[in-house]
């Protein structure tokens, strides 16, 4: 199994950027796709969760109404579209895959398959 994000990089305070997620070896729609973020010294936090289907989404407070996920399964991909950034925003993003059988979850230790994170740098 291999999940591979991408599209981070650097971006100043209210800008846009779009994150992408790659799996491959997994049979992408059976899972539900999360997004987590972890700066140094600090543990990785929940960003966003989206069901198999794409028909419930769930986002941690901090992000409400500036982040969209969503996925495309005919590409085995999910998305993070992130606007309004703000400096606090600023982290390496990491996705996760967890069995749609054990419901969405909103810890990085509930995805036993986690990618390679890309790093978003917001600037004041």
């Amino acid at each position: 199994v291999q999940l591979q994000a991408s599209g981070g990089g650097l971006v100043h305070s209210g800008g846009s950027l779009r994150l992408s997620c790659a799996t491959s070896g997994l049979t992408f729609s059976t899972y539900i796709m999360g997004w987590f973020r972890q700066v140094p010294g600090k543990e990785r936090e929940f960003v966003a969760a989206i069901s198999w289907v794409g028909g419930t989404t769930y986002y941690a407070n901090s992000v409400k109404g500036r982040f969209t996920i969503s996925r495309d399964n005919a590409k085995n991909t999910v998305y993070l579209e992130m606007n309004s950034l703000k400096p606090e925003d600023t982290a390496v993003y990491y996705c996760g895959a967890r069995d749609r059988r054990f419901g969405l979850g909103t810890t990085s230790k509930q995805y036993p398959y986690l990618g390679q994170g890309t790093q978003v740098t917001v600037s004041s």
